[in-house]
């Protein structure tokens, strides 16, 4: 089954591109709606991406556009969605909610697709809570890897992939710039969704928990951010994590960082591009002078 039409084949328009650029999609929970418009400004300059990775909600975002669907359609889903349509009441020893919805999710775009067979290589970061290792997923159903990088300890139950209870990824690496290299990007392009200090007066449990998670997320962050040529980074602070009612607002300042951000790219695009040529210069000079 598939919701919304046919999948799309990243028709990018001539113009600028560069595909050798990895996006890294982080986590930020109800801000993802941002990636969806940091996506939208990236294709309507044309700005290819080569490389997607995703954590946590980034991960969901980057798993339905690495296969080829619509930015329209991932909106429209998207505005959909709550804290009730994406998890189910399962109280065990290891969490309270199930996010099997989020699996179901992805299957609704994609069927029983594994991770491999993107359109874009892609590459899915969680947490094995056991040994508190970073577990990059590179292969495998991507419902399931999208369930694991989702899962926020304490509230969802982990998912057990290849022996391995996996969580979100946001606890080691919630910009997931890492995979990006090693999947043979040139070029670092993050799009950073936590609040960076930006923390909220608590006001009861809810809050004090959700401050406890952007700490945890800033300290893992500033760690790696420095890893990227280019940090797009959406600044939504005027809205409450709570606010899902406004998802359009994540949406336009997703969109407006980007917009910001694609003179930064372009130059950064050249600059590989100049250092690609002389490369390439010296191997040929250097047989020729043998």
């Amino acid at each position: 089954m598939r919701w919304f039409g046919k999948k799309r084949q990243l028709p990018f328009p001539p113009g600028e591109v560069g595909s050798g650029i990895g996006l890294a999609l982080s986590g930020g929970a109800a801000r993802g709606m941002a990636h969806i418009g940091v996506l939208k400004a990236l294709q309507e300059n044309h700005i290819e991406i080569g490389f997607l990775s995703g954590t946590s909600i980034g991960a969901l975002v980057a798993a339905l556009y690495a296969f080829g669907i619509s930015l329209e359609d991932i909106r429209r889903k998207a505005e959909e969605l709550s804290w009730s349509s994406i998890s189910s009441l399962k109280i065990s020893r290891s969490g309270l909610l199930s996010n099997q919805e989020i699996g179901e999710l992805v299957e609704g775009f994609i069927g029983s697709a594994n991770i491999e067979d993107a359109t874009l290589p892609l590459a899915i970061v969680t947490t094995d809570i056991a040994s508190g290792k970073k577990v990059i997923l590179r292969s495998g159903n991507v419902a399931r890897a999208v369930r694991a990088s989702t899962s926020v300890p304490g509230i969802f139950v982990p998912v057990k992939i290849n022996e391995k209870l996996l969580v979100d990824g946001f606890l080691v690496e919630n910009l997931p710039l890492s995979p990006l290299r090693e999947m043979g990007a040139t070029i670092l392009v993050g799009v950073n969704l936590a609040r960076l200090k930006e923390y909220r007066e608590p006001s009861g449990m809810i809050n004090i928990i959700l401050n406890a998670f952007d700490i945890a997320i800033d300290a893992n962050t500033l760690l790696n951010i420095e890893e990227a040529d280019v940090v797009i980074t959406p600044r939504p602070s005027e809205i409450s994590l709570l606010e899902s009612a406004r998802p359009a607002a994540f949406y336009e300042e997703g969109y407006r960082a980007a917009a910001l951000a694609i003179p930064e790219i372009r130059k950064t695009i050249r600059r590989s591009q100049r250092q690609g040529f002389a490369s390439a210069w010296q191997r040929i000079k250097g047989f020729f002078s043998r």
